[in-house]
């Protein structure tokens, strides 16, 4: 049986507009029944997570996996992504993702591989304008008619960052492209976000013993929690006249008698 080249393709990350490319050398495998994937993200060093199994840190590459749609998680602080990848036989799957809290500023995209020819593009959202090496095409989603070998593909939408990928298509495979786009910074305005309010600071002035307890309710029958210092601050969450309801920098919650805090201005 015929070796089947096992091809990792060339991408691209377009955080501004301008366009940069970074290159993946080609390899080849024998066995046309793995398949493999290869993770990059920005910021490098996040956890993957395949199938709820963490499996490693980005940059990650395993191409002794089985042909399947997977779940991937990247995770980066506090702040990560979710999506299905498909992973088709004989060929490597590239994720490229830049992980945001907001998801309406984070991009990336997903390089597949199957048995054909030219490129299918999708994007999120859809009717992206899309060039390749310079000539516009149409709209997402659309299958492109492109002869194998390097292309770039630019995707480009109204109030969307422009994002470019340079890409392989290989002799005898369709190239697909499933690209996110990232709002613009005029966009960003749009998306609906919580209120911030300033919230009150307390600060526990001189008291007969040199501490204030802090109470589980508002009575001098309430159970102890911990005590503060003189001079120490709390966050103010409740105004009871003649107890305040209160948030240590521990996190933990209670009471504390008023006759001992003052506001703290801002």
């Amino acid at each position: 049986m015929k070796k089947l080249l096992f091809f990792l393709l060339f991408l691209v990350s377009l955080l501004f507009i301008s366009i940069r490319f970074y290159s993946i050398p080609l390899k080849i495998f024998a066995d046309r029944e793995k398949a493999g994937i290869k993770i990059m993200s920005v910021p490098s060093g996040a956890d993957v997570f395949i199938d709820s199994t963490l499996a490693g840190k980005t940059p990650f590459e395993d191409v002794n996996l089985k042909s399947k749609q997977i779940s991937v998680k990247l995770q980066s602080g506090s702040t990560n992504w979710v999506g299905g990848v498909p992973l088709n036989p004989g060929t490597v799957t590239i994720l490229n993702r830049e992980i945001s809290e907001n998801e309406a500023s984070a991009s990336g995209e997903i390089l597949t591989l199957t048995v054909g020819a030219g490129a299918s593009i999708i994007s999120d959202p859809t009717g992206a304008e899309v060039e390749v090496d310079g000539k516009a095409y149409g709209k997402t989603p659309i299958n492109v008619d492109v002869g194998s070998g390097e292309h770039i593909f630019v995707l480009n939408k109204k109030g969307y960052l422009k994002r470019s990928v340079k890409a392989l298509v290989p002799p005898g495979f369709t190239l697909g492209l499933n690209v996110d786009l990232a709002l613009s910074e005029l966009d960003l305005t749009n998306i609906a976000t919580t209120p911030i309010n300033i919230t009150p600071k307390l600060k526990v002035t001189k008291t007969p013993t040199g501490f204030l307890r802090v109470r589980d309710k508002p009575s001098l029958s309430g159970k102890e929690i911990t005590r503060v210092l003189e001079g120490d601050e709390l966050i103010s969450l409740e105004d009871l006249n003649s107890w305040m309801r209160v948030r240590l920098n521990d996190g933990k919650e209670g009471f504390v008698s008023s006759d001992y805090v003052e506001k703290v201005n801002p």
